[in-house]
């Protein structure tokens, strides 16, 4: 199977790098090149010709839905699916109707990504047919794809619980082990743009296996707040 050239669009560096890794898990997706800013990501589009964009709208130079549309303006023969914060119903539309394959909403789970990756391939391999095609290959493109439940085997000798992705749980001790001080559970679901339930989860599991230490934060009514740090003992 040939690959499928990704370009990334994202402003946050480790949101980025994120997205990278997780999508050259996914056979047959390489990443070729990633850029912040719109400028260079339109130039770098059309000199690199990825077959697919994972675009931010949110930059810090320019805007994504811009580089959508000179992306079609141009006739840039490439596929886009949004990953950003943007959940405004104008965006969406606008987005929808320039063209875009998927739209995910940060937070999200890594699940969520990969599920579209897949649902991509799909429509790929089924646009990719010499023949007609039916109705009953169209309706295909439209039934969800089941995400596969481990893209990353977790090791041998420590097996993850059931639903846990070595992947995301790397994030999250990767970011903690950056940290001088206590954070909490929404701190670090903001940062790493995944949803605070996920987070929680992961977070709970770390406790339980000692990686990761629980300090309470006690404030003048309510439960106090957790907070995480990662145990260095």
């Amino acid at each position: 199977m040939e690959p499928i050239k990704v370009f990334i669009v994202e402003d946050d560096p480790m949101v980025a790098s994120i997205n990278k890794r997780f999508t050259e898990k996914m056979a047959p997706f390489i990443v070729v090149g990633i850029s912040n800013n719109e400028n260079d990501s339109l130039q770098q589009i059309i000199e690199s010709q990825p077959d697919l964009v994972l675009l931010d709208i949110f930059l810090t130079h320019g805007n994504g839905l811009s580089i959508l549309k000179q992306i079609r303006q141009k006739k840039i023969p490439t596929d886009i699916i949004l990953v950003t914060a943007a959940k405004d119903s104008s965006t969406i539309q606008e987005a929808l109707r320039y063209g875009a394959v998927d739209y995910l909403i940060k937070p999200f789970d890594m699940e969520r990504l990969q599920q579209a990756l897949q649902s991509y391939l799909r429509q790929r391999h089924l646009l990719s047919k010499n023949s007609d095609l039916s109705q009953h290959d169209l309706d295909k493109l439209n039934t969800p794809v089941e995400p596969i439940r481990e893209i990353i085997p977790p090791s041998k000798s420590t097996p993850l619980p059931k639903g846990f992705h070595q992947l995301t749980l790397d994030q999250i001790l990767g970011f903690l082990n950056k940290q001088e001080q206590t954070l909490s559970c929404q701190h670090i679901a903001a940062e790493l743009a995944i949803s605070k339930i996920t987070v929680w989860r992961y977070l709970e599991y770390l406790v339980e296996t000692g990686k990761v230490h629980i300090e309470l934060e006690y404030g003048t009514i309510g439960r106090p707040t957790k907070r995480y740090r990662i145990n260095h003992n």
